[in-house]
């Protein structure tokens, strides 16, 4: 396949799977508020985090997947798919501030310096916020390599929200341990490639004793 059409193909793949999450939504709003449960608020705020946090990991394992592959051209994929993260973050966070909460800044203020999963959920949003928002090519441009720097951060951000789904669901841990693997699992997948990367292998010299 022509590599455009791939990159292309690869592309609407991606913004099949950003909008899935509405998409689910919306098939469950069909029969109006019923059709979200007994806790229309709880359920939706569970679904935009967890997409959130799979978009997430999806992302981090874009440079592993172009390494193992050897398709550059998956890299193009790691934007829309942290911005469909941050969206969902963003969603997630919108929902508990203004329909479980209903903007009452006092209470969001206690729940967010009183309950340790609201705290590191919110530190999660406001270290993906830069992220988002430089993200561009001019911004690229501008910070140079001080970018890659603050796009680790991502890596912060991401054990974060772990952490705050662990925390909220309590009991059965099962899922955000699953996330815990996954993203323990690219760590070190990251951490062997940089440590191969900054291993040096001699060269040996040449005639006359220069190196080649």
């Amino acid at each position: 396949m022509d590599p455009r059409r791939r990159v292309l193909l690869l592309k609407a793949v991606v913004w099949l799977l950003g909008l899935y999450p509405l998409g689910r939504v919306a098939w469950w709003l069909r029969d109006g508020l019923l059709g979200l449960g007994a806790n229309p608020i709880e359920r939706v705020l569970h679904h935009t985090g967890w997409w959130a946090l799979v978009l997430v990991l999806v992302t981090l394992a874009v440079t592993p997947l172009r390494r193992i592959t050897g398709r550059n051209e998956l890299v193009k994929l790691r934007r829309p798919l942290g911005l469909f993260a941050f969206f969902y973050a963003t969603v997630h966070l919108g929902i508990y501030i203004g329909l479980d909460q209903v903007f009452a800044w006092s209470y969001i203020l206690e729940d967010v310096a009183e309950r340790p999963f609201i705290t590191v959920g919110v530190l999660a949003w406001i270290l993906l916020l830069p992220l988002a928002v430089t993200s561009t090519r001019g911004w690229i441009r501008r910070l140079g390599r001080r970018w890659t720097l603050l796009h680790r951060v991502v890596y912060a951000a991401a054990g974060l929200g772990i952490i705050h789904f662990y925390w909220r669901v309590k009991a059965d841990t099962r899922v955000p341990l699953l996330f815990a693997a996954v993203f323990v699992a690219l760590m070190v997948l990251r951490m062997s490639w940089t440590g191969r990367a900054g291993t040096t292998t001699p060269r040996r010299p040449g005639p006359g004793g220069a190196v080649r």
